[in-house]
């Protein structure tokens, strides 16, 4: 469902998407949104999923917040859609993690590169860092490289239109995955079925917990979305515009 959300009391975990509904693409957490995801952690569990790598969630999401915080141990991090859960024991460590083998990586970008080509997708003059990215669990592709700045990012492709003409190619061509729009330029593959449905069902089972305990918040929620899988688990899910549109949100939660 995407609907407004119950009390805070009625959830016993709160799912953030990271890029675009934290934080800018790419960009850490200010410090106004960095007091009020602390202020929520003093209050309830709180996992953040994204297409990101862990490197990315250091940068962007652990390095805003206090360091080794007591309130740790109610935080959850969920890399690369999900194929990947963090657990605080002192320090993070990784719970599971649904690799890709090489041959599926292999198939992946052959594929990727080939629709890449289809649809006439041309690299800028300027990359900023690689297009395509092994992230072990998940192949992301990046229309601009990963480190972009928002403004190129924005510009690129605003409605997706050219990335929903890569995706529809790409799913032609290799069906037995998952293939999602994510952020402003990228695109996110992983194993059919490993994607933020399936990391969330992983951890109601670790968490012990029931879909109508879990609220989950994002910006693409949208069908083709990289957040739009949530919305089969059944827990509650609210869209959100922005960082500033998900602090409106919290202030009414806390």
């Amino acid at each position: 469902m995407n609907k407004a959300p119950r009390s805070l009391s009625s959830y016993s975990l709160v799912i953030f998407d990271l890029d675009g509904t934290l934080a800018a693409s790419k960009s850490q957490l200010d410090a106004e949104m960095a007091d009020l995801v602390m202020k929520l952690l003093s209050k309830t569990k709180v996992a953040i999923i994204s297409g990101g790598g862990y490197p990315q969630f250091q940068t962007q999401f652990l390095h805003s917040l206090p360091i080794s915080s007591e309130s740790f141990s109610s935080l959850f991090l969920m890399p690369t859609s999900g194929t990947k859960l963090y657990v605080w024991r002192g320090n993070w460590n990784e719970q599971y993690s649904e690799q890709l083998t090489p041959a599926e990586k292999l198939r992946i970008t052959t594929s990727l590169k080939e629709s890449l080509r289809i649809t006439n997708y041309t690299a800028p003059t300027k990359m900023y860092g690689e297009a395509i990215e092994d992230r072990g669990s998940q192949i992301s592709f990046s229309a601009l490289g990963q480190q972009a700045p928002i403004e190129a990012k924005q510009t690129w492709d605003p409605d997706r239109s050219k990335r929903t003409l890569i995706t529809d190619n790409l799913r032609e061509k290799i069906p037995e995955f998952d293939i999602r729009i994510g952020g402003m330029t990228t695109i996110d593959i992983t194993k059919r079925g490993i994607n933020k449905a399936f990391g969330i069902r992983k951890l109601e089972e670790y968490l012990k917990l029931m879909p109508d305990h879990i609220l989950f918040v994002g910006d693409a929620l949208f069908q083709g979305g990289n957040d739009f899988p949530a919305k089969a688990t059944g827990v509650d899910c609210v869209q959100v515009d922005g960082p500033e549109d998900t602090k409106k949100l919290l202030r009414s939660l806390l």
